[in-house]
């Protein structure tokens, strides 16, 4: 029965992963040659912006077969800007490869990446790559995999001629003493057969390493130099021989996630899945869920892509990984049928940053609205916004790398130009206390609508937590309703106009007439009692924060330190070796936007700077910035009203 892996290639940015994925189907023949990003032929970087920047962008899938398996390989973007793109790649994963440079070690999207791994308990290789170039130290980074990850590491080969074009890998066969003491140090059953002088075969470490793998108590370690193949049929070999692969399914109801979206000029939307169940054919018809939302559609076509390459199979079964046509609906994200129960749920990327989009002419603004909300349905993240009374259209963002490649996929695609505005901080609110909010809609008739709602601050990372604590004679369950709606959309625009976070509201009270009242009535009194119970319980405004590490010539330490304390940053004593500095930081991303730039500036460029979203933390008000409202303020309770009953 044929068995298959959905691995994924994770890294971050230049640690040579779409190399590796190159590299990995060259080898096993599934291409004739090796791509060069360079020379813009890759097969999982196929997107004109992709081959223009370098950079992958988008999550691309490629199949290979190799030691009587069948691999989905999932290369992904590294720039911490798509992070969201690599979360919903990472979540439908069977294992993964984490690609490190052996020149510049652990960056802060391999700590992220290792997070959201270890969240979803997915069995993790390490490649260490780039071990042919000068600088690179690979004894070092198996050092630092096994600090900051507590990671127990078994090497499955060596390397001759390590910082040199010659360099070559060496395979330790499964039955070398450093390759079974490290399998046995954790089974009790090869410990004691190793420890009594008998022998220990290759069947029985291998399924020692298996286990421990699948465990994620044991993580098996690759050296090499993919853009030469080195390291490349060991890694392939380590991968075959320890994961066992799955047998895809045969029945069952179809369970499955749309990890990746596409829009295809003449078919429409295409859904790249990963089904976990079932099987799925041409022409059945499914139920999307998006959130609380479902929608029933009709699967077109199914093909199987080799990076930009597809083919009909018009099939796909549970386990396998195939793109569904005719979803017309779908969202990234989406699950086909219901999420595989215990399944765990990981965020990557915090969009940090506000763009207003703005056409080059009037005229363009519908055809830009449409186009900017098909790129938010590939990336939900991005999160477009439409404020048609004020024809403006804003989206956010993780970072400017992915504004430019925006603008390069508006002019690839749509053949649009637009203007986009500096990049502005995304703030949030917190409640600082707890308070009442009251509204009594009763005038002008008719109309009857009476809301009591208890607000209260909760711990960091909770979201808005609601809850009635009402009987339905006191207000009816579909009034009910409405007032959680409208609480939860209030709840977007604070008394500063940033999204209220981590807090508890609760429907404490209320009425309703059973003649007067419309359901309209709800929709109006809850916002006017949600704003009097932020103003009575004070507010806080958060600041977002990155985490930040520097590396330079020890010369520059001081400037570093001196410019921290500028930007109101948070660190600890830097760590200096070898005339070099170690310094890690929380800094505030509002000082923080610019520093990479100078940073560079300032260490000639030898210095290694990476950043990673960190928390958001209360903030005075004088040091942050207040938010433009959107429509009418309900604290301006009169002109609320006249606006809610369609009367301005």
């Amino acid at each position: 029965m044929e068995k298959v892996i959905n691995l994924g290639i994770v890294a971050h940015v230049d640690a040579g992963k779409t190399t590796l994925t190159e590299q990995l189907l060259y080898t096993c023949g599934s291409i004739r040659a090796p791509g060069r990003i360079e020379d813009g032929n890759t097969q999982t970087d196929w997107l004109a912006v992709e081959r223009e920047r370098g950079i992958s962008v988008r999550a691309s899938s490629a199949e290979l077969a190799y030691g009587g398996k069948r691999i989905n390989l999932i290369d992904t973007p590294g720039h911490t800007d798509f992070a969201s793109e690599v979360e919903r790649a990472v979540s439908v994963l069977d294992a993964a490869v984490l690609v490190v440079s052996a020149a510049d070690g652990i960056q802060g999207q391999t700590r992220m990446l290792w997070r959201a791994l270890d969240t979803l308990q997915i069995p993790v290789l390490f490649f260490i790559n780039k071990a042919d170039q000068p600088g690179s130290d690979t004894d070092t980074v198996l050092g630092e995999l096994k600090r900051e990850f507590g990671a127990s590491l078994v090497q499955m080969n060596e390397l001759e001629g390590e910082r040199d074009k010659s360099c070559k890998s060496i395979i330790r066969v499964l039955t070398d003493e450093r390759i079974v003491l490290t399998a046995a140090e954790n089974d009790d059953v090869l410990a004691e057969k190793y420890l009594s002088g008998e022998e220990v075969t290759r069947e029985e470490v291998l399924v020692a390493l298996t286990a421990q793998v699948l465990q994620r108590t044991l993580f098996p370690v690759v050296l090499g130099a993919a853009a030469r193949g080195t390291g490349v049929s060991c890694l392939l070999d380590t991968l075959t021989d320890i994961l066992p692969g799955a047998a895809l399914a045969e029945a069952g109801e179809p369970s499955g996630m749309i990890y990746r979206l596409e829009h295809d000029r003449t078919m429409g939307k295409v859904s790249h899945v990963r089904l976990f169940d079932g099987v799925l054919r041409n022409r059945d018809t499914v139920i999307l869920h998006h959130g609380t939302e479902e929608a029933e559609q009709k699967v077109t076509q199914i093909k199987k892509f080799q990076g930009r390459r597809g083919t009909d199979t018009g099939e796909l079964r549970g386990g396998d990984i195939a793109a569904l046509y005719g979803l017309s609906n779908a969202r990234a994200g989406d699950w086909i049928g219901i999420p595989p129960p215990g399944r765990r749920e990981i965020s990557l990327g915090t969009p940090l940053f506000s763009v207003q989009v703005i056409p080059q002419e009037e005229g363009d603004l519908p055809t830009l609205v449409q186009a900017v909300e098909e790129l938010a349905d590939e990336d939900p993240a991005m999160d477009c916004l439409w404020v048609r009374e004020e024809r403006e259209l804003q989206i956010k963002i993780m970072g400017s790398i992915q504004l430019e490649i925006l603008s390069g996929l508006l002019g690839e695609r749509y053949g649009l130009a637009p203007v986009f505005s500096r990049p502005s901080v995304i703030y949030k609110e917190t409640v600082s206390g707890p308070g009442i909010g009251y509204e009594r809609y009763t005038m002008p008739k008719p109309c009857w609508a009476v809301v009591e709602l208890a607000m209260a601050p909760l711990p960091k990372g909770s979201g808005v937590v609601y809850r009635s604590m009402i009987k339905d004679n006191i207000i009816l369950r579909r009034y009910q309703n409405h007032i959680e709606t409208s609480v939860k959309e209030s709840l977007c625009q604070g008394l500063y106009g940033w999204e209220v976070t981590d807090i508890q509201v609760e429907l404490t009270g209320g009425e309703y007439h059973h003649v007067h009242t419309h359901p309209l009535d709800f929709f109006v009194a809850t916002p006017v009692a949600v704003m009097r119970g932020l103003e009575a319980c004070g507010e806080t405004l958060l600041e977002p924060l990155y985490r930040v590490r520097l590396e330079a010539d020890e010369d520059c330490l001081g400037r570093v330190i001196s410019d921290m304390v500028a930007m109101r940053g948070e660190f600890d004593t830097p760590l200096i070796q070898k005339g070099r500095f170690r310094l890690e930081a929380c800094v505030p991303v509002a000082t923080a936007m610019e520093y990479p730039i100078a940073f560079a500036a300032l260490t000639g460029g030898r210095g290694l700077y990476s950043s990673e979203f960190y928390e958001y933390r209360p903030c005075p008000l004088e040091l942050g910035a207040t938010a433009k409202r959107r429509g009418i303020d309900p604290r301006d309770r009169s002109k609320w009203i006249l606006h809610a009953r369609s009367a301005l």
